[in-house]
């Protein structure tokens, strides 16, 4: 069985076991996050059951498996002829969450 589920501002096609990796979610490792935005359900086979918007009574839940950091982006600027140039770099913080159980 699969789940479509809209978590951290992202929608995820997941089943049980999947790792998905999401912005940071303030929780600690190893705590539950449980997500009631289930915007479809995939049963085995050819069975879809989509919501609207959402599937009522149904979630997913999700462990903390880590927090980690995204690699590193360089936002650079330059301007030509003009001794300009300005150099930035950022990295997201992440979590990594592990599917345990879609209950419909």
């Amino acid at each position: 069985m699969k789940a479509i589920v809209e978590i951290g501002g992202t929608q995820h096609i997941v089943e049980i076991g999947q790792e998905i990796v999401i912005n940071r979610v303030e929780v600690p490792v190893g705590d539950d996050v449980v997500c009631d935005r289930v915007l479809g359900i995939i049963e085995d086979g050819d069975k879809v059951k989509v919501g609207k918007p959402v599937i009522e009574k149904s979630k997913v839940v999700f462990e903390v498996a880590e927090h980690i950091r995204g690699p590193k982006v360089i936002a650079f600027k330059f301007k030509k002829r003009k001794d300009y140039h300005k150099k930035k770099g950022h990295r997201q913080d992440l979590t990594r969450l592990k599917v345990k159980d879609i209950k419909v």
